[in-house]
């Protein structure tokens, strides 16, 4: 089974001394190539220097998240289009970016002000995102419908557009579709409590599926309780692909398909 992590974060791996072994188990286990996401300016070079080093196998994108969204938001968005411009490896994809209200303050007056920028710094890249027609990868937590209503407003060309990590129900999932977008599922989906991914899953279907690892988190079982790392989306596929009634051979040609043609990779 070939395999495409399409939403990892190998900073982790850098930082430990592990990225060499990391990406040794990622080939053994069947993956063909993985995106590393961008979080703002402090791993946008690392990825694109691994990304060179390891050209065609990994990739990566450049973007602000939410959760990394402060008072001086421009100042990281303005550094966001020169990746497109220079005469070095370019970005697979922009984000990611969103909306993230779960990991507000719980002081009302400072909720509102981060939620602000959030929004600000999300209307930028969405406008940046219109301009270069790339990909486009969506943080989106307790704001699904705030996230949908700012891309709609955006201009932004929604079959570019992934929503990473879903964990919504069949009722968002049918909103993208409808739109021409998708969801990504992760290790989530292998969790005893995962029934809302998996139904999202069944209603979104295989045609339109990517995988990710969103490592080193949300690890599936039976690792669970350990840092995930991309060599554990095979754990997520076999199981996704059981719950969807395909075999893996099927289940990996489809995902890595999709996530081929979205990145174009």
């Amino acid at each position: 089974m070939q395999l495409i992590d399409t939403h990892t974060h190998l900073d982790a791996a850098v930082r430990h001394g592990e990225l060499d072994a990391t990406l040794a188990r990622a080939r053994e286990a069947g993956l063909v190539g993985l995106v590393t996401i961008g979080t703002g300016s402090d791993d946008w070079p690392l990825y694109r220097d691994l990304a060179t080093a390891h050209r065609g196998f990994v990739h990566y994108t450049v973007g602000l998240h939410p959760c990394s969204v402060a008072e001086n938001w421009a100042d990281e968005i303005a550094l966001i289009e020169a990746y497109w411009s220079a005469d070095a490896l370019k970005p697979v994809g922009l984000g990611e970016c969103g909306l993230d209200r779960f990991h507000l303050p719980k002081d009302a007056e400072a909720a509102e002000r981060i939620i602000g920028w959030q929004k600000a710094a999300f209307t930028a890249q969405l406008d940046i995102a219109r301009r270069l027609a790339c990909p486009l990868v969506i943080h989106s937590r307790g704001a699904f419908a705030e996230c949908v209503e700012m891309i709609d407003a955006s201009g932004v060309d929604w079959t570019k557009v992934v929503f990473h990590c879903f964990s919504e129900g069949p009722a968002e999932i049918a909103e993208l579709t409808r739109r021409g977008s998708r969801g990504s599922i992760t290790g989530v989906v292998t969790y005893k409590n995962g029934d809302n991914v998996r139904a999202s899953m069944l209603a979104q279907g295989l045609d339109r599926l990517m995988v990710e690892t969103d490592a080193p988190y949300l690890t599936p079982a039976p690792h669970r309780g350990k840092p995930n790392e991309p060599a554990y989306l095979r754990h997520t596929a076999e199981f996704a692909a059981n719950v969807l009634g395909v075999s893996t051979e099927e289940f990996g040609e489809v995902t890595t398909r999709n996530a081929k043609a979205f990145y174009g990779i």
